[in-house]
Order: structure tokens, then C-alpha cells, then sequence
């Protein structure tokens, strides 16, 4: 007999190394769960699969972990620019910030275009604004 939830609250992570969306967004908008243990989590959900997920919930202002949807979008930016789009292609970095644009968000607005100086100026890469949520939490444009 499958167990059936009463409340709105996250179960857990099946795999929280390789989450699925929809475990994703369960915890995302849960305000009471927390992350799982371990250190750089957040660098593991900097991936392809997961990219519009981490857009759709740093676009949602009814997100509890909005802040932290938008450290991932940072991070996954910075990954592809750093590497010379060898890790996130530059096709499908263009693609999720057309996909930004269409959010009218305004944080997701600053991250876009962040990213696109941080695409012509490379340079203006800092580890702890870019990886340590220094953009998110001290909102600015470089």
C-alpha cells in the first residue's frame, strides 16, 4: 500500500545528489525543509537538467527558497563562462536567458543581464559573488 501525505510538506530527497524537477520544486516550496547535509550542494544542482526548474522558482515570488534558486542560476552561468562553455554550451546559456528575459522579474532580470556582462568581460568573474551567493544577497550590477 503506497503511504499518501497529509500535508504539503517535503518528503525528501529520493537521491539528493540526483534530484528529480519535481523533487525540486516540492522542497523549494517548502519553507521548513531543509537542505540536504553535505557542503556544495548547491554546485551539484548547477546542471542542464534542472536549469528551468532553478528559473521557473527564482522567477516566483511565492518561493521560499527563491534566493537560493537564483545562487544556483549564478553558479550555473558562471560554470559555463569559466569553462568556455565546455561544461553548459553557450547555445543553451543564450536559451535560458531568452527564457529570463520573459520572466520580467527583476532579480532574474539583474542575473541576465550579470551574466550577459560577465559573457563579454569574462574578467569580471569574482568566486564569491559569482559561487558564494554574493549577487543574490547583495543585489547588484556588476
Amino acid at each position: 500500500m503506497e503511504e499518501t501525505r497529509t500535508d504539503d510538506s517535503f518528503p525528501g530527497f529520493a537521491n539528493p545528489v540526483v534530484p528529480t524537477a519535481e523533487e525540486i520544486r516540492d522542497w523549494a516550496m517548502d519553507p521548513t525543509a531543509p537542505a540536504p547535509d553535505g557542503r556544495q550542494w548547491d554546485l551539484l544542482l548547477a546542471e542542464d537538467e534542472l536549469i528551468s526548474t532553478w528559473l521557473e522558482l527564482a522567477a516566483n515570488h511565492r518561493c521560499p527558497k527563491r534566493s537560493f534558486a537564483l545562487h544556483v542560476l549564478y553558479i550555473y552561468a558562471s560554470s559555463a563562462v569559466r569553462t568556455r562553455y565546455r561544461i553548459h554550451s553557450e547555445k543553451r546559456l543564450e536559451k535560458l536567458l531568452e527564457k529570463a528575459e520573459e520572466s520580467g522579474d527583476e532579480y532574474v532580470g539583474l542575473w541576465r543581464t550579470n551574466t550577459r556582462r560577465l559573457m563579454a568581460k569574462p574578467k569580471l568573474f569574482n568566486y564569491n559573488d559569482w559561487c558564494n551567493g554574493g549577487l543574490v544577497y547583495r543585489p547588484r550590477q556588476i
